[in-house]
């Protein structure tokens, strides 16, 4: 069973949504390993809540691909595999060089500034924590920082692909992150770099970093496992 809440009590007007955001964080955070089972009942009582949200926020979790239904059992957290991972970055690599490819005079149209200010401030704390090996805070910002830079694509379904695909990605590469002793000078830290050219429209240099990330993500799981 998960710890415990993520954020305390959970406010009735959003149960669903702060269910399900507990238990995605539990299951990133590798709490909530690949393979356990659990049932609707036993998070109601986690909770202290009704059947109904929970069950909910699961489903919602299983869209995602993060947990399977198991007929008469309850849910199951999804076991990712190597191949899945690859490709799952093949994905992301090909998705964002069309956007480049297809998009490029439109990306970053009607972006505000507070929006690029949010964006480098969220790179400074992803490199920050991947600089230190800090897995747990570098998973939030990492992943905080990638969608705001899929939001500037402004299309939501390829932000929100893109975003999923990460998601996935983390959930299966955290058990093999945590059982290195040492991450720090092993995790990406192009953030700012990356930050930067998005903010002075180097579109040919953010093309470059992102290649690279997706090639250093590919690179280090392959080493760990």
């Amino acid at each position: 069973m998960p710890a415990g809440p993520v954020s305390g009590v959970i406010q009735r007007s959003t149960l669903r949504q702060q269910i399900a955001d507990a238990l995605r964080d539990e299951v990133l955070a590798g709490r909530l390993p690949a393979g356990h089972q659990f049932t609707v009942k036993e998070i109601a009582e986690q909770y202290g809540v009704s059947a109904t949200p929970v069950r909910e926020a699961l489903l919602d979790l299983v869209a995602q691909g993060l947990l399977d239904v198991e007929q008469h059992r309850g849910f199951c957290v999804h076991t990712f595999t190597a191949a899945d991972y690859r490709a799952m970055v093949e994905a992301r690599t090909l998705v964002v060089e069309g956007v480049f490819r297809t998009r490029a005079e439109e990306l970053m149209h009607g972006v505000t500034s507070d929006a690029l200010v949010s964006l480098r401030r969220r790179a400074e704390e992803a490199e920050r924590s991947a600089r230190c090996g800090d897995l747990d805070v570098l998973i939030g910002y990492d992943l905080r920082f990638w969608r705001e830079f899929g939001n500037l694509v402004g299309n939501p379904c390829i932000a929100d692909f893109l975003d999923r695909m990460r998601v996935q990605g983390w959930v299966f590469a955290v058990p093999m992150l945590r059982a290195k002793a040492d991450l720090g000078g092993h995790l990406w830290q192009g953030h700012q770099e990356l930050a930067d050219a998005v903010v002075h429209r180097e579109l040919g240099t953010a093309q470059r970093l992102v290649r690279e990330y997706n090639a250093h993500a590919l690179a280090l799981v392959e080493n760990l496992a």
